[in-house]
């Protein structure tokens, strides 16, 4: 078996570098990549990643919406979808910054209250459809002439430098200025701030298209907690599973597969992201209770024959290829993980 697995958020984004360091060493991570064989590459954005792998052709956009749609239990059909996130954007040092819901709690029943006014207000040219309290779609009549950012690459960021691009960039930046006084003295968030609570104050517009063919079926198991991995996987037949707690877990169930299978650990990734030092520190700890220790000793134990991880940074993808036999170059020092991001 070869196991793949992908971490968003590794390596630490910001300046304070010491935070990174003052974490435990994960040894067993450390272990891994300084005995492994290493490509270090300018970091794509983690969908297109995923995209690309499963043989998805960009259209106007990269088409992300009608996969995760399909992994949360939706119809594509033939129409064009949009991802149609809830977020809070804020002014912060004269930069317009965004929080996604990581950062924030939502209710199921103000979900649907404030797609219910984005509705009734914009009509058949833009249906939202709250699948998840958290994760929102749109259907539209037509597909946009834009390229949008995935919210993973905007959250805990500045957005000016990420809004649509492409011809019909400002049509679409004035209906996102439309969503935004739509929301803004909406009851619920009238109801939100009077809590103390952020106020879902605009819509992330991304990843639109249409469900298409795949070209490659690369994994026979996947397991990820975001929906658009699990989506692919169920698009391309194999099986599709939501992120196991633990490596031993995921071993025992992806065991009774021969080939190639894929887990998605996203602990690191909002940490990273909103410059959380003590939550990423803990994240990374559990990673190397959980999940790096345990592959290692599989490794060793000729329970998979290769791991490669995908380390995604602020800057660089770092993939590691380890064998077995790998393990044995004992004279290759180990070093700070996120050190090799640097």
């Amino acid at each position: 078996m070869h196991c793949h697995v992908l971490i968003p958020g590794f390596g630490w984004p910001h300046d304070d570098a010491g935070e990174r360091h003052a974490a435990p060493a994960p040894l067993a991570l450390e272990t891994l990549i300084a005995r492994g064989r290493r490509t270090r590459t300018e970091v794509p954005a983690l969908e297109r990643w995923l995209l690309e792998r499963f043989g998805v052709e960009r259209q106007r956009d990269w088409p992300a919406a009608p996969f995760s749609l399909l992994a949360e239990g939706g119809s594509p059909g033939s129409d064009v979808w949009m991802c149609a996130d809830p977020v809070h954007l804020r002014i912060e040092r004269n930069r317009l910054m965004l929080a996604d819901s990581t950062a924030f709690g939502i209710a199921r029943d103000e979900a649907e209250a404030l797609a219910g006014a984005i509705n009734s207000h914009f009509g058949d040219s833009l249906m939202v459809y709250p699948l998840q309290a958290h994760r929102w779609y749109a259907r539209l009549a037509a597909c946009p002439d834009i390229e949008t950012t995935p919210l993973s690459s905007v959250r805990g960021v500045a957005i000016e430098a990420q809004l649509p691009r492409g011809p019909e960039a400002m049509r679409w930046q004035s209906l996102a200025n439309e969503l935004q006084m739509l929301l803004h003295d909406h009851p619920v968030n009238r109801a939100r701030e009077a809590r103390g609570e952020l106020p879902v104050n605009s819509v992330w517009l991304w990843g639109a298209g249409r469900l298409a063919p795949l070209s490659a079926r690369p994994f026979q198991y996947v397991a990820a907690a975001a929906p658009l991995a699990r989506g692919l996987a169920q698009a391309s037949g194999a099986q599709a599973r939501e992120q196991a707690a633990n490596a031993q877990a995921w071993l025992e169930e992806a065991g009774g597969h021969a080939g190639i299978v894929l887990v998605a650990l996203d602990a690191l990734a909002a940490p990273s992201q909103y410059g959380r030092a003590d939550a990423w520190r803990e994240a990374l700890a559990q990673l190397e209770r959980a999940w790096f220790a345990p592959l290692l000793a599989a490794l060793k134990d000729r329970n998979i024959g290769m791991l490669t991880l995908h380390l995604f940074g602020p800057a660089h993808l770092l993939e590691v290829e380890i064998t077995r036999s790998d393990l044995r170059r004992f004279w290759r020092p180990r070093r700070p993980a996120a050190g090799w991001m640097e």
